[in-house]
């Protein structure tokens, strides 16, 4: 499996983007060729500029559009018309109407109004549909790899837009960046903008470090503003999992603990139930002993980094903890999935884990396997024993 890693070290911009991904192809007409499926777009209002270029001294791709003329600002529904009439591939125009959607949430927030009465100004201009679109085109021609992201760098200052002089980042960046990782860093100027912020949300699965693989191909694109103190670019590794990496998923979670030593232990499975139902990867508790030799319980949480907070929030309402501990982690594993499967007992769900594509265990349900030690009126032992036969 190849997966494409975002490195956002001095920021991420729709240009910078597509500019990056075309370095990674040998034939940037394929793209242009794609590119003019894009009916509803005259060729006669925009014109794509692809170039080598420099940056501090960081050899990329500035990739621009420029346009003919002044085009009004144009709504979701127009640009639902754009992208949903062109000729492009029905996972292109998706994934592109997926992302608008997300777009005029955040715009929709941002303005105290419904998604459907949103007109966008920056990204509703020509050239930000373009960057949009021309992501997931890019991301095709590239055979959809997995994304995987670095904390973005924000970056400082104020950033002029349609509805004057703003801090960085802009209100609906600060909301499509919700719950991700960012930082600040080098001089002051918007680094992260809001095309380049829902890209980054709409393509990654993970936000994360350098994953183990093997990098077969980098690339460099070039953002307009220039930046003494660190080239304004960003990188994209392109990798392939090593032989021992083949078939597993490495993901970055969060694990959320807390010690307790005042609460009924009935109280946490109902916490329990909760978290799961906001999404909580795994929750469990761990016996301790605190200062004065007190015992305890240490309850956790793993979480994917975009919920963690509102999970966290949970267990504050709903435990007598007064604090809550963040810890990044990483964790290997196995794919697997789930298999209705017919034993002479009856039918039950086995979960099987993938190594690849190859079955490596199996392993049946446990509330199945208690609703048949209740039906057949047999011991639990027994009923796995006989399952395990028919496996």
């Amino acid at each position: 499996m190849r997966t494409l890693y975002l490195d956002c070290f001095a920021g991420i911009a729709g240009d910078m983007l597509v500019g990056a991904l075309l370095g990674l192809l040998p034939d940037p007409e394929r793209f242009r060729s794609e590119m003019r499926k894009l009916t509803a777009l005259s060729a006669n209002d925009y014109e794509l500029v692809i170039e080598r270029g420099l940056k501090n001294g960081i050899a990329g791709t500035n990739f621009d559009v420029r346009t003919h003329e002044h085009h009004p600002d144009r709504g979701l529904r127009e640009i639902e018309a754009i992208v949903g009439g062109s000729g492009l591939s029905e996972r292109i125009r998706r994934e592109a109407l997926r992302a608008f959607a997300l777009l005029a949430e955040a715009e929709a927030q941002v303005h105290g109004t419904t998604p459907d009465k949103i007109h966008f100004h920056e990204v509703g201009a020509i050239d930000s549909i373009v960057d949009i679109v021309g992501t997931f085109v890019l991301m095709d021609l590239l055979g959809w790899p997995r994304v995987l992201c670095s904390p973005l760098n924000v970056g400082s200052g104020t950033v002029a837009c349609a509805h004057g002089l703003l801090p960085v980042p802009a209100p609906a960046t600060a909301l499509l960046l919700r719950g991700l990782p960012v930082f600040s860093q080098g001089a002051p100027m918007e680094r992260t903008t809001p095309t380049g912020a829902l890209l980054a949300r709409t393509l990654a699965s993970a936000f994360c470090s350098v994953p183990p693989g093997r990098i077969v191909a980098s690339s460099y694109g070039l953002g307009n503003r220039d930046s003494e103190d660190m080239p304004n670019v960003l990188r994209v590794l392109l990798m392939e999992a090593g032989q021992e990496e083949e078939g597993v998923v490495h993901e970055r979670l969060t694990l959320l603990e807390c010690n307790i030593d005042d609460m009924n232990p009935q109280d946490f499975e109902p916490v329990s139930e909760s978290l799961f139902g906001e999404g909580a990867l795994d929750v469990w508790t761990e016996p301790i002993y605190m200062k004065k030799g007190r015992p305890a319980v240490r309850f956790c949480c793993l979480a994917d980094p975009a919920k963690a907070q509102a999970l966290a929030m949970t267990m504050l309402k709903e435990t007598t903890s007064q604090g809550v501990r963040h810890l990044a982690v990483e964790r290997t594993r196995l794919n697997w999935r789930i298999d209705r499967v017919a034993t002479s007992l009856g039918e039950l769900d086995v979960k099987t884990a993938l190594l690849g594509d190859a079955p490596l265990r199996r392993t049946p349900e446990y509330e199945d396997l208690k609703r048949l030690s209740a039906e057949h009126r047999l011991p639990m032992a027994e009923i796995r024993r006989r399952v395990a036969r028919e496996l």
